[in-house]
């Protein structure tokens, strides 16, 4: 998921902020005392000072469900209400077997059920759904993290969930043989991949007795996941993007066509990291492409001219533009507008096609442009090379090269691997990941603090 920030960096934007002086002076007493904070938590407590100076109060559902250590999560009620957020708790049936609600809705201020109920015009899943800003799901036990990856909705909590457009964190916590099985391991990336976050178990003595991984961390450390990522969303806020995806697709005929690979993966990918971080955002897709999971406005191209159409039609009103799209680089001389005779021999000539990049700086010239650059089976130093080219040949601010001869990356596949550079130089390589991940260090090298690099 997204790259976190280093104690650095959130030092320099605590300095920015007005009680900085108060919260610095703190931080470096504690640092002065020699409390044995380890280093993880020491980023937790500067992560929560940060948010404190940036972010109101927000609506969080805390589900709950049946793993040992769901009693810890009074705890994380309690943190969090103590910071000023409306909370609710949805438990699932088994926990409230295992732990009772009294004392969770006590914490909580309000009733707790596990069952979907229809009052006043109202269903509850939707409404909690539609005012979340946040859901946390801790602990997260193999069978809630198996209901999410398959869609299930059997009760409250699944509802809610599959009814969200919000961030869900997942906080897994279960035996260590459990959390190593092939199956919870697959379901745990199906959530990746659906840009679901989560924050893993940690090592240490477990319910059982055997000491491994599985135990769920303290509720510190999630109260601290849970605002980075609240902060996280805000980050993009007010920034307009448009995002093209998929391939276009060239009439030979009039049933037959020339087209490539892409499935638009990377730029639905990039579609939702951009909307959990608050963007508004327009994503422009072939006809075929897969959609973000998030909702956003868009519309369909088929061939490039049609792509092209949409993006001169709406550039001036976007602050950056990431061109995904597998844009045809030939098209057909001469279009034949009946079916040809499967019978006979043909012959088709192409021509080059326009190259709809060259011309987004003349539509917009203050846009932020980040092209992409699809390459085959060249070398790590030859790819380099192409994108820097591609850069200077189309004026982009950006090029973000990738390898769609490589095994398991580039076209149709899950993951990928990208090199982004600009005039600046080679920025960096990410290496192969989800691509809902590639997306979100796209975002955090190009908008490091919400503003261009």
């Amino acid at each position: 998921m997204a790259d976190r920030q280093s104690p650095d960096q959130i030092l320099e934007e605590l300095s920015k902020t007005k009680i900085a002086g108060v919260l610095l002076i703190l931080y470096f007493v504690n640092l002065a005392c020699h409390v044995c904070v380890p280093e993880h938590s020491r980023n937790t407590v500067l992560i929560s000072l940060l948010y404190y100076t940036r972010m109101k109060s927000a609506s969080i559902i805390v589900g709950i469900s049946a793993g040992i250590a769901g009693y810890k999560l009074l705890d994380l009620i309690k943190i969090l209400k103590g910071k000023k957020h409306d909370v609710a708790v949805v438990m699932t049936r088994h926990a409230i077997e295992m732990f009772g609600s009294e004392d969770f809705e006590k914490a909580a201020g309000h009733k707790i059920s596990y069952k979907n109920i229809f009052h006043k015009g109202k269903i509850d899943h939707i409404e909690l759904a539609a005012k979340a800003d946040l859901i946390v799901v801790a602990p997260a036990t193999a069978d809630i993290i198996g209901k999410i990856a398959g869609g299930l909705a059997d009760d409250l909590l699944t509802t809610t969930i599959l009814a969200s457009h919000s961030p869900v964190l997942i906080c897994p916590s279960m035996n260590s043989r459990m959390w190593e099985n092939p199956a919870v391991k697959e379901n745990i990336q199906i959530l990746k991949r659906r840009s679901l976050y989560i924050l893993p178990p940690v090592s240490g003595r477990l319910a059982c007795g055997t000491v491994g991984i599985g135990r769920l961390p303290d509720v510190e450390e999630i109260a601290g996941e849970i605002e980075r990522i609240l902060l996280q969303s805000k980050k993009l806020k007010g920034k307009k993007i448009m995002i093209t995806a998929g391939g276009t697709t060239e009439p030979i005929d009039a049933v037959r066509m020339i087209t490539n690979r892409s499935t638009g993966k990377m730029g639905a990918a990039l579609a939702d990291a951009s909307t959990s971080q608050g963007a508004q955002v327009l994503f422009l897709h072939s006809v075929s492409s897969v959609m973000p999971r998030f909702p956003v406005r868009e519309a369909k191209f088929m061939t490039a001219s049609e792509l092209e159409e949409l993006m001169k039609k709406n550039i001036k009103d976007y602050d950056c533009l990431f061109h995904v799209a597998a844009v045809s680089d030939f098209i057909p001389e001469k279009f034949i507008d009946q079916k040809i005779d499967s019978r006979q021999s043909i012959k088709v000539s192409f021509k080059p096609a326009r190259k709809i990049i060259n011309q987004v700086k003349k539509w917009n010239r203050k846009i932020k442009l980040v092209g992409f650059k699809a390459i085959y089976k060249l070398s790590e130093k030859e790819i380099i090379k192409t994108a820097f080219e591609k850069l200077e040949d189309c004026g982009a601010d950006y090029i973000i090269a990738n390898d769609v001869g490589g095994e398991g990356i580039g076209f149709a596949a899950n993951d990928n691997e990208v090199y982004i550079v600009s005039g600046k130089g080679l920025l960096v390589k990410i290496p192969k990941a989800p691509k809902t991940e590639i997306a979100e260090k796209i975002l955090n090298n190009i908008f490091p603090d919400g503003k261009e690099n």
